[in-house]
């Protein structure tokens, strides 16, 4: 996953025409064993993040408690059920994320943000690490005005971290969720399929304060 992809979003004018159809992907996760498009236990909340190449990225969620299930998949666009080929041409407006399904009573939405604060470099902008081009941009997208809420404190209160030691200016999109497309099935628990696999995910060091005495 180390090609260089476009740093411009395309506009509608400009962004692949896609499909009608979704992509053929795995019905069930290949850790979990949980279907991967529901039915969800009742209750269960949903979140979506993008930090870099999604691989590394859902094991990242996956293996946190209170996760019922994770999968890989494209938003932020505008293609229709982008492939993967598609979303790396940088013609879709896509970046790579992974939709998580959670228990709130055992993992709350504050503690999947400091996850992912704390996983990824999100002052990079259209890139991460090695990994360059749009579909690489760290990414919150909020199902409701509460995580939005929550998604901009917890960037606030990240970035006085992250200026206090020296850092750089936080890039992350956050907006309310667009479509999710699932990516196809190879790219679904990767790493676990493939445990020597590609993992280009690295954190900044700097701790996020949320969970720790600040309220997201």
């Amino acid at each position: 996953m180390l090609f260089k992809k476009s740093a411009e979003l395309p506009t509608a004018e400009t962004a692949l025409p896609g499909r009608a159809e979704p992509l053929a992907t795995d019905e069930n996760h290949f850790v979990s064993g949980h279907p991967l498009k529901g039915p969800y236990p009742e209750g269960f909340q949903t979140a979506v993040f993008g930090m870099g190449c999604f691989w590394g990225v859902e094991r990242i969620f996956w293996s946190l408690p209170g996760v019922w299930v994770t999968s890989a998949g494209y938003s932020g666009g505008i293609t229709p059920n982008p492939t993967y080929e598609e979303t790396c041409t940088g013609r879709t407006g896509h970046t790579e994320v992974v939709k998580v399904v959670f228990d709130p009573k055992v993992v709350t939405y504050a503690e999947l943000l400091k996850a992912f604060w704390e996983n990824h470099d999100p002052t990079q902008g259209m890139r991460q690490g090695n990994d360059v081009g749009t579909t690489y941009r760290s990414a919150i997208y909020t199902l409701n005005a509460d995580q939005q809420a929550e998604a901009e404190a917890s960037r606030d209160a990240y970035q006085a971290a992250l200026t206090a030691a020296g850092r750089g200016t936080i890039t992350t999109e956050i907006e309310p969720a667009g479509e999710y497309f699932y990516a196809e099935a190879y790219h679904q628990g990767y790493l676990a399929k493939n445990p020597a696999g590609y993992c280009g995910i690295g954190g900044t060091g700097v701790v996020c304060p949320i969970g720790v005495g600040v309220e997201a």
